[in-house]
């Protein structure tokens, strides 16, 4: 069941639709904690107004070395050693989940790699085909997931994956995208939920039950879980021609880079060198037609270079129309 048209207009006027026993609210979260802090205001009001809610957690967060090696106060983790660091996490959510009065049976986990969404999405359709059949089968009135300029790549690839599987919905629900890692571009106009006194106390208190991520980051994320839960409403139908990267990478940086481009025909990537690209008088590179491309389509700038940081630095964009004619100005890149 879709949002009516009002709430549409609502989601795209930069106001949140009202909520009713009818709302169905789908939260995607990479890792836990994640839903707590972008949503869990947002949750709560849904319940409050006698709607569902489902959470997909895509992973267990096991991949979280240095709070690990902290709390547990050992060097070297093993396999085993994520596993029970997964599984002390997938706890915690539990736990946060009670303060918001969310049901257990409305958490929904995937069991996906901690930092491997990004290689699950380039490497085939497995994951876009297990979140398109949980969309389909939870049918939800409005999905929450992460911003596509979100620099954490979980995040990253999680809107992508999103967007994708939302495109192979009969009815595609409206989308807020909430910001975790980074910062929200100038100009943007959020959509914005506002607790009462006891929903925000609500959602500290879910928060401190993920006692393994407040050991080092908590008044980091006490701070992003204070502030007011912001979304932006995406367009799920994007309309234009625009085929030009918004990056201009130094020229010594190229032969360390590689471009990936997702699109509901597939995925594809090439080192800097070898990718389809053209240049324009003013500079800019765009992406050449390539047949099977289509709407919605993504492309990703990375290092191959391995690095102790993990967040993205260029991360990804939204080509609106991979297959546009070129402008006739443009000529091969390099």
């Amino acid at each position: 069941m879709a949002l009516s048209n009002a709430d549409n207009h609502a989601v795209t006027a930069s106001v949140m639709p009202a909520f009713s026993t009818q709302t169905r609210l789908l939260v995607v979260a990479p890792h836990p904690d994640d839903e707590t802090i972008a949503t869990g205001v947002l949750i709560q009001q849904v319940l409050a107004a006698g709607g569902e809610v489902r959470i997909l957690l895509l992973t267990a967060g096991d991949n979280n070395p240095w709070p690990q090696r902290w709390l547990e106060r050992r060097v070297i983790l093993r396999a085993v050693d994520r596993q029970r660091w997964g599984r002390r996490r997938y706890a915690e959510m539990l736990r946060a989940l009670q303060c918001l009065d969310v049901p257990v049976q409305a958490l929904q986990p995937q069991g996906w790699s901690d930092m491997g969404i990004t290689d699950a999405l380039l490497r085939d359709d497995t994951a876009l085909l297990a979140l398109s059949a949980a969309i389909a089968e939870f049918r939800p009135t409005l999905v929450t997931a992460p911003a596509l300029s979100d620099r954490h790549p979980d995040h990253g690839a999680t809107h992508v994956l999103v967007r994708l599987a939302l495109a192979r919905q009969a009815d595609v629900p409206p989308l807020l995208a909430y910001l975790v890692h980074g910062h929200a571009a100038a100009g943007d106009r959020p959509i914005e939920a506002h607790g009462t006194a006891a929903q925000s106390a609500n959602k500290l208190l879910a928060l401190a039950a993920h006692r393994s991520q407040m050991a080092l980051s908590g008044k980091r994320l006490i701070r992003l879980a204070a502030r007011p839960e912001c979304y932006a409403g995406v367009a799920t139908s994007p309309v234009g021609g625009a085929t030009a990267l918004p990056w201009q990478p130094s020229a010594w940086l190229r032969p360390w880079l590689r471009l990936s481009v997702v699109s509901p025909g597939g995925a594809r990537s090439w080192r800097w060198r070898d990718a389809p690209l053209q240049r324009d008088s003013a500079g800019r590179f765009h992406l050449s037609p390539q047949p099977g491309l289509t709407s919605p389509c993504f492309a990703r700038l990375a290092l191959t270079l391995r690095s102790p940081w993990i967040f993205d630095y260029w991360g990804w964009c939204e080509l609106t129309r991979p297959s546009g004619r070129a402008d006739a100005g443009l000529a091969r890149g390099d």
